[in-house]
């Protein structure tokens, strides 16, 4: 296996935990266990971000093309 589909499968990995994470965080009345699982998603957070930016300039993940400034208002106005 090549370093881009490791690096691409654990990526991947990590963006399902973050959203196990979720979940767990807003099912959890303890507030011990919450904050616990807080912080092992900010944890995990940093390194998928840490990860993607490897991934970034060693050219195996491109970010899709960047939002306009019109396409951004026309979300923030269909939020509000």
């Amino acid at each position: 296996m090549n370093e881009k589909i490791m690096v691409n499968d654990i990526l991947s990995d990590v963006k399902t935990g973050l959203t196990a994470y979720q979940t767990a965080i807003t099912e959890t009345e303890n507030m011990l266990l919450r904050q616990t699982l807080q912080q092992l998603r900010n944890n995990d957070e940093s390194f998928q971000y840490e990860l993607f930016k490897i991934a970034q300039n060693k050219g195996y993940y491109i970010p899709a093309q960047k939002a306009t400034i019109t396409e951004i208002n026309t979300v923030k106005t269909e939020l509000q």
